[in-house]
């Protein structure tokens, strides 16, 4: 039992004095993710705008509320 506090304190210290590297994503991290995240918007968008999904929508809606329960 002592052995695992006494592992759990120096992992906890040694996270603490990480020396301020790492404190989250820096402004061109922020750019590249949110680039990302506005190319799959789009690419999703494209796609759920489709004539085949929509079709496809359609007809799984129209199935659901035709079951007879």
């Amino acid at each position: 039992m002592v052995s695992i506090r006494r592992t759990i304190r120096r992992a906890a210290n040694r996270l603490r004095s990480s020396g301020g590297r790492d404190h989250g994503m820096a402004t061109a991290e922020y750019a590249v993710g949110t680039v990302a995240a506005v190319a799959f918007a789009a690419v999703l968008f494209k796609v759920v705008h489709s004539q085949a999904v929509q079709t496809a929508l359609s007809h799984i809606v129209t199935s659901a509320l035709n079951v007879s329960l």
